[in-house]
């Protein structure tokens, strides 16, 4: 054994997350109140059966997906303290957004920005750009 291991995590029944001790999205380090959002496998079919070609659904205004990492939320600005006993300590403190890892997300496209990541297409996307949340309590 070489030391290394996998852990499968099953987050919903789309999306299985495959988690490494070296993960390469731990290097990520989401900014603010942004979050990383991967879209989650659209159906490749209309309701009465007919397929649609690829690259149909990343035209829609709403999209889905789900959030992989988040921001520390919105930074609190800190009142300015002259005590020059006071050691230069600068404590930032952050309102927590409503959005957590897991989650899976209805968000605006047009406020979200695509990126590419190692291969694979993410988008970091504001929490005032995500309409909806559906979250597994049980996690």
């Amino acid at each position: 054994m070489n030391g290394s291991f996998y852990i499968f995590v099953l987050i919903t029944s789309d999306l299985i997350m495959h988690i490494t001790p070296d993960n390469r999205l731990k290097k990520l380090i989401v900014i603010g109140d942004r979050v990383l959002i991967r879209l989650s496998k659209p159906d490749d079919r209309t309701p009465s059966g007919l397929y649609l070609p690829p690259g149909v659904h990343e035209k829609e205004k709403v999209q889905q997906g789900y959030i992989i990492k988040t921001g520390p939320g919105y930074a609190i600005p800190m009142p300015v303290e002259d005590e020059s006993w006071k050691g230069e300590e600068e404590k930032i403190k952050y309102v927590p957004l409503q959005a957590r890892e897991g989650d899976l997300a209805i968000f605006l496209l047009s406020s979200a920005t695509e990126v590419m990541y190692e291969g694979e297409k993410y988008y970091i996307v504001p929490q005032s750009a995500i309409l909806m949340l559906e979250r597994e309590e049980d996690l």
